[in-house]
């Protein structure tokens, strides 16, 4: 059982040392973890088209047939009770399930790039890119805001969502009153439900522009145009480059 043992730990630090001299030497230099990986799937592609040094087939092919029939998915599932906000922690960073979820039990499927939020009943939530490290804002996706903005739309001036809109559309916000604060969010919503919250905003930004309301019914129509790239753009920078999840 102990030379077994001693066999396998070769294999593998044998394996280890193969990896080591053929995909990260010379030592990468990337700038995130997904262009890591678009090199290193890069390098195994080369290292497939090899021929075994016995069998005289491609590596790749070998591979394939050796594959099982499941994808394995590397992922594991937390409890976390969101707060009264909707949000939940996960090692440092802060997630918002949305509003609806304030003070419920709910499920994290913690993958090496993504956290996904599931409900009591083990139902999809939202999908987010996994973050590292200690982050002082909450990762969120503006859509899941909107609503509950157009209900409370007194909540604007401390809402994450209005660090990411800028002038006019922050500026109308700002100084408008409650009411039509609340129209403007409605519209935003389902504008941006049917295209993105970029496009709902370049739209808003575009109407302000040329003196129209932003949240009446050409909003949605102005966006649709945009988004189907029938509209040409009046402002580069409608809002800060994030895009819709």
């Amino acid at each position: 059982m102990v030379r077994n043992q001693s066999l396998s730990s070769g294999n593998v630090e044998n394996a280890v040392g193969f990896l080591r001299r053929n995909l990260m030497v010379p030592e990468p230099d990337v700038p995130s973890f997904a262009s890591l990986n678009e090199m290193l799937f890069a390098r195994c592609a080369e290292l497939g088209e090899r021929e075994h040094w016995r069998k005289g087939t491609p590596i790749g092919e070998l591979f394939a047939e050796d594959l099982p029939g499941v994808g394995f998915d590397p992922v594991r599932y937390e409890s976390r009770r969101a707060d009264k906000t909707g949000k939940i922690l996960i090692e440092g960073a802060a997630y918002l399930a949305g509003p609806a979820y304030h003070d419920r039990h709910l499920t994290a499927g913690i993958r090496h790039d993504v956290i996904e939020i599931l409900d009591e009943h083990a139902h999809p939530v939202i999908v987010f890119d996994r973050v590292y490290g200690d982050n002082d804002q909450t990762v969120f996706v503006p859509t899941q805001l909107l609503r509950a903005l157009a209900t409370k739309p007194g909540a604007w001036t401390h809402s994450p969502v209005r660090e990411l809109v800028d002038d006019p559309v922050r500026g109308w916000l700002d100084q408008a009153r409650n009411p039509d604060r609340a129209r403007l969010f409605t519209r935003l919503d389902q504008t941006a439900h049917a295209t993105t919250f970029t496009i709902a905003v370049a739209a808003a930004t575009q109407l302000i522009t040329a003196g129209d309301d932003p949240a009446g019914d050409g909003l949605g129509m102005l966006a649709r145009r945009l988004h189907q790239g029938v509209e040409p753009a009046t402002t580069a920078h409608a809002c800060r480059s994030r895009d819709d999840r």
